[in-house]
């Protein structure tokens, strides 16, 4: 099997770029439909709390996904793995963009979410070939990929379905994948698989590390709730913006999520931090942002300028502590990464799926004091917990 020290000899700057690029296209397709419910419910006939169902499906593919494909990272070769679980995804895309009526678009949402976890089979891969005393810096450059995958998406989803229509959306989203895959067969390294597990119990150590390890354990219950808050805040933003305080489309959820793209840039910076100065402070800080940024939305409600301000504090706060809970996870065991990313990222976004039927059930009863109060409790819960770590 290849060891550490000669994979690291083949993650070159432009590779960690080329991973962050993929992470972060790949995990993005979770996120177009989000900045389109209004024409959904518009195209197809629907109540606002119906057209949440296909966020809600999406991200409890993601967890699917997360839990039963991800742990084949540490079971077969990885760059195969990766370019399957590419074409999968076009093929769902597509399916999507063609979609006759909203059953099927939700079914291929479920599908969507499913095998764009191909994002959290390149995380681990990247911490697999940083050198040891980089992993925290290399791993906040990948998920700030994510993280800028997630907000572009909502831009270029707002954009692209009010000038063209949604399925015009799953059809560049298609476009992209495709040219990520190809870049990726022609520069990804090969690497060997870390275990000779048999699929069954590949997924039953994932129980057995859970057992094990008392900080993963920690880790997850933080990050679902910060998560949960997120999801729970976005999936209703659309919905926010087309009240008659706003009568904002699509275009302008994206515009909005693109301001959250100066947290992805402190991810690197965050995960030097906790590089130097251990991961349990950036966890805890992040989760008080994401309180702090909740109270902005409930305070300055109808104003603008507070949804900008608001974004861009929740957006580095939930960055900077997924960064930093992954740095401590992946130091437990260097021949279970893949699975125990599997376990930390099936957690958070379960808590995406929780955020985004809680917050948009929030929101369909209080309105959006109701999505607020939702994210502020969550984060809060997630602060206590992280301050007993």
């Amino acid at each position: 099997m290849q060891t550490e020290h000669s994979s690291t000899e083949r993650l070159s700057a432009a590779l960690v770029r080329l991973l962050a690029i993929g992470a972060g296209a790949a995990v993005a397709n979770s996120y177009y439909n989000q900045a389109f419910l209004g024409h959904l419910t518009t195209d197809f006939g629907l109540a606002a709390g119906i057209a949440a169902i296909v966020p809600v499906l999406t991200q409890a593919g993601n967890a699917l996904g997360v839990l039963f494909l991800a742990p084949l990272g540490d079971r077969l070769e990885r760059k195969s793995l990766i370019l399957a679980t590419i074409a999968v995804l076009v093929a769902a895309l597509i399916g999507a963009a063609v979609s006759p009526g909203f059953v099927w678009l939700a079914a291929a949402s479920l599908a969507v979410g499913l095998f764009a976890t191909v994002a959290q089979q390149i995380v681990p891969l990247a911490v697999h070939l940083a050198p040891p005393m980089e992993r925290g810096r290399i791993l906040g450059k990948v998920t700030g990929g994510i993280l800028i995958g997630i907000l572009v998406a909502r831009t270029v989803s707002g954009t692209i379905s009010d000038l063209w229509g949604w399925p015009f959306v799953f059809w560049f989203a298609a476009a992209v994948m495709i040219a990520i895959g190809v870049a990726l067969a022609l520069w990804l390294p090969r690497v060997p698989p870390t275990t000779d597990l048999s699929y069954p119990r590949l997924l039953g150590s994932l129980g057995t590390l859970v057992r094990t390890y008392g900080v993963l354990r920690r880790a997850v219950a933080v990050q679902f709730l910060i998560f949960a808050a997120f999801i729970g805040f976005w999936s209703n933003l659309a919905l926010l913006l087309a009240e008659p305080t706003y009568q904002l489309g699509g275009t302008a959820v994206g515009l909005l999520a693109l301001v959250g793209v100066a947290g992805a840039l402190a991810a690197p910076v965050a995960g030097g931090l906790a590089d130097r100065r251990g991961p349990a402070m950036v966890v805890s800080i992040g989760a008080g942002l994401v309180v702090l940024a909740f109270l902005i939305f409930w305070l300055w409600q109808g104003s603008l300028i507070g949804l900008i301000v608001g974004i861009v504090v929740m957006d580095l706060a939930v960055q900077s502590s997924q960064v930093a809970n992954q740095a401590r996870i992946y130091a437990l065991d260097p021949a279970a990464r893949s699975r125990l990313n599997t376990v930390f990222m099936a957690t958070m976004l379960a808590g995406g799926a929780v955020g985004a039927g809680i917050g948009g059930s929030a929101y369909a009863v209080w309105g959006w004091t109701g999505t607020c109060a939702f994210g502020a409790i969550s984060a809060a819960l997630a602060l206590l917990l992280s301050r007993k770590s």
